[in-house]
């Protein structure tokens, strides 16, 4: 598992369009997914154990964010070949036993990683109404173990861009393990 951290917030890129298949059997796009206020496009996957400490936290924060017109959207792009626990079907299992309220996609291709930039699971794209994005940072200050009364940063930052647009000009970056390309090792 290599640890790896995303980069710094490049303000107003836009995001990128998608077609991705869902857990739900749906296909998704940006626009299907995109809410009143903005979207959070976050790259998790199933066997992180990064992912794994925060998934109740992922769907507390995406359950607060819809209140506020910002709707969420999960995309796992790993190479599943050495990793069964990031398998299509068992990405349904975890989506089912968290009760996730947003689609959970699959990048096969691993092109719209790529095209976003993802570096890591969990890796988060805030965006705001303009589909601009606005943050790039961690959930909280929680790694693999969770800290009581931590700040919520993502809930923070994403509820400033619903309320004003624009996310907070400081941001601590997100760390998980790197995202599995396909044809590379480790």
């Amino acid at each position: 598992m290599v640890s790896t951290e995303t980069p710094v917030c490049d303000f107003g890129t836009p995001a990128v369009d998608f077609s991705l298949p869902g857990v739900d059997g749906k296909s998704w796009s940006l626009a299907d997914c995109a809410g009143e206020k903005g979207l959070l496009v976050m790259f998790i996957c199933n066997h992180c154990p990064y992912v794994k400490s925060i998934r109740d936290r992922i769907v507390r924060d995406a359950l607060a964010l819809k209140a506020l017109g910002v709707n969420t959207v999960a995309i796992m792009s790993n190479d599943p070949t050495d990793y069964e626990e990031d398998s299509f079907e068992n990405m349904g299992a975890v989506a089912r036993e968290f009760d996730f309220s947003f689609p959970y996609l699959i990048d096969e291709t691993q092109e719209i990683a790529k095209s976003y930039g993802a570096v890591c699971t969990p890796d988060f794209f805030g965006y705001n109404a303009d589909l601009q994005l606005q943050y790039r940072g961690r959930l909280d200050e929680s790694r693999k173990e969770s800290v009581v009364g931590a700040r919520r940063d993502l809930f923070e930052a994403m509820k400033q861009v619903a309320d004003t647009g624009k996310g907070p000009a400081d941001q601590v970056p997100s760390m998980g393990c790197s995202i599995k390309w396909i044809g590379a090792s480790g």
